[in-house]
């Protein structure tokens, strides 16, 4: 069937490439040529095409025809380039995960196209589709609402069908088959937990995002950590918010909501520093006292965590190392597309500050 046939076309293209001895800028066969060539739709020759040139073999001019991309000797006639999605980049982590992608792929004369989503499904899709209009070579994204239904599967679908490569970062959809480096949130979740039962606190509740994966593995590592510590129905003392709520103003909207939590609470996790930081705010607004009335643990150390007006125990986010571990990882699969591509997880670190107090110290001082 056509449907296959042009794969068959691809593999001819780099063997005729080869063996004619072609160099970067020679030109290529049109369309009709390949289309009796291989006695093939020109549907069939289209898929082709546009699969070498995703993959770097060839370059289409408009109103030029067709030339090589690579050499017989592996030589470019461009550079490459890589379209990086995130959801944000100018402030918390996110500058930090996008030096560490641009240091790498400047490294390697790699050029980078950089899109920003806020978290948007429809800003993503607009991103991808420009992306593979535009030729890039690769992609590095940063999925957005990754803990819901992807609605641009048909993209990724479509991105795998022609055979180029991808990495997530910080969190990928659910079954995705495209590698992903992140932190290991789960274990984030339970290190933040464990420090506050250590010390000393047994009335711990949590804040979490509920439309990020990021949000339910965190989620995951506190109910391990207080299930193993024998806490009873600890899930009660969770409060979910999503982007939506996030973005109408979660400490005016659920004000009521928040400030039971923390009254029946002696320390808290924060889904990230972001929320933790603003939870340090709304406590000295209404008069609680951190550490001494709630305890607060963020996630993440970024910026603000050191420097805010009571220094934030966090746990630490690899933050650019992760950026340079996902480009590196793409440009392995960039130069080997048979390559088993894996998931890569960094361990975190607790960063202890002065917004935690010890419960358990104090008890035995006094």
């Amino acid at each position: 069937m056509d449907d296959f046939k042009y794969l068959a076309i691809v593999e001819w293209a780099k063997q005729t490439i080869s063996q004619r001895g072609l160099t970067a800028g020679d030109r290529f066969f049109s369309e009709t040529e390949l289309c009796g060539i291989h006695n093939v739709s020109r549907q069939t020759v289209r898929q082709a095409l546009a699969l070498m040139e995703n993959q770097g073999i060839i370059r289409r001019r408009q109103g030029s025809g067709t030339f090589v991309h690579v050499s017989a000797g592996g030589k470019r006639e461009q550079a490459l380039t890589v379209g990086l999605i995130s959801t944000y980049f100018s402030d918390y982590i996110f500058p930090s995960i996008i030096t560490g992608i641009e240091r790498v792929l400047k490294k390697n004369n790699v050029n980078l196209q950089l899109s920003t989503t806020r978290n948007q499904v429809a800003e993503e899709a607009r991103a991808l589709r420009a992306m593979l209009a535009q030729g890039v070579d690769g992609f590095i994204v940063e999925p957005s609402k990754s803990a819901l239904p992807n609605p641009n599967v048909a993209l990724y679908d479509e991105i795998r069908a022609r055979g180029m490569p991808l990495v997530f970062f910080n969190a990928k959809y659910p079954n995705s088959p495209f590698p992903c480096v992140a932190m290991d949130d789960a274990a984030a979740g339970r290190i933040a937990t464990q420090h506050l039962l250590d010390c000393g606190h047994r009335k711990i509740s949590a804040i979490f995002v509920l439309d990020d994966v990021q949000g339910h593995l965190r989620y995951k590592g506190f109910m391990e950590s207080l299930t193993a510590a024998g806490a009873e129905n600890p899930e009660e003392r969770v409060m979910w918010f999503s982007t939506q709520d996030n973005r109408a103003g979660l400490f005016t909207v659920f004000r009521k909501r928040l400030l039971e939590l923390l009254k029946d609470s002696s320390g808290i996790v924060c889904y990230n520093d972001s929320l933790a930081v603003r939870l340090l705010e709304f406590c000295r607004e209404e008069g609680i006292s951190v550490p001494g009335g709630i305890s607060v643990v963020g996630i993440d150390d970024s910026n603000r965590a050191g420097i805010c007006e009571v220094p934030l125990t966090t746990v630490k986010h690899p933050k650019q190392r992760l950026g340079e571990q996902a480009a590196e990882l793409l440009l392995r699969m960039m130069e080997n597309p048979n390559a088993d591509a894996k998931d890569v997880m960094f361990a975190p670190e607790l960063v202890q500050r002065v917004s935690v107090m010890n419960v358990q110290a104090v008890s035995e001082l006094s």
